[in-house]
C-alpha cells in the first residue's frame, strides 16, 4: 500500500504569506492619533486639580482650550464649565469647575472617571464607583446654564 501525502496549497482568501495583495492594516505608527475615549483613576484628593492624559492634550493638536464642558452621562443635559491649565510640558488639568463637578457626581478615592470627548470641547463622563460599578444619577434641575453654580445641586443617586 502506498502512501499518499497530501499537500496544502494557497487556496483560500490570499491572506497567507508571499500572497501579493496585502489586506492588513497598516503598521500603528502610521495611523492617525485619535484619542476619544480615556480615564483617570482617583487616587489623591478628588476635589483638587485633575491631569488628563498626554495623549488627549497632544490630541487636541495645540488648540488649548480655556474651558471644557463636562456633561455626566446619565444625568441630563447640563454643561458643566471647567477651566483647563496647560502646564507647557503637554499636560493638561481640569482646574476651576471641577471641584463642584466632582461633588455632584460623587467622584471620591478610589473612584475611575470615564470621559468621552464629543467634539466641540464637550467631554461626557462616567463615574465608576470602587467596585467598578457605575454609579448612576439622574437630575432634576434642566438648568444648563452653569455661569450661576455658586451652590452646588448634586445630581441624585436614584433609590
Amino acid at each position: 500500500m502506498a502512501s499518499t501525502s497530501r499537500t496544502r496549497t494557497g487556496r483560500g482568501r490570499g491572506r497567507g504569506r508571499g500572497s501579493g495583495s496585502s489586506s492588513l492594516p497598516p503598521p500603528p505608527s502610521t495611523l492617525p492619533l485619535i484619542i476619544e475615549e480615556f480615564f483617570i483613576v482617583v487616587y489623591e484628593d478628588p476635589l483638587v486639580k485633575k491631569a488628563l492624559p498626554k495623549k488627549f492634550a497632544d490630541y487636541l493638536d495645540s488648540q488649548e482650550p480655556a474651558k471644557v464642558y463636562l456633561r455626566a452621562a446619565d444625568c441630563g443635559p447640563r454643561l458643566w464649565t471647567v477651566e483647563v491649565i496647560f502646564d507647557g510640558q503637554g499636560r493638561m488639568y481640569l482646574d476651576k469647575g471641577w471641584e463642584k463637578f466632582a461633588i455632584a457626581h460623587g467622584v471620591d478615592f478610589g473612584c475611575f472617571v470615564h470621559f468621552k470627548y464629543e467634539g466641540d470641547d464637550v467631554l461626557t463622563v462616567k463615574v465608576f464607583d470602587g467596585t467598578m460599578c457605575e454609579k448612576y444619577y439622574y437630575s432634576d434641575d434642566e438648568d444648563t446654564d452653569d455661569e450661576s453654580d455658586d451652590d452646588v445641586k448634586p445630581c441624585i443617586h436614584p433609590l
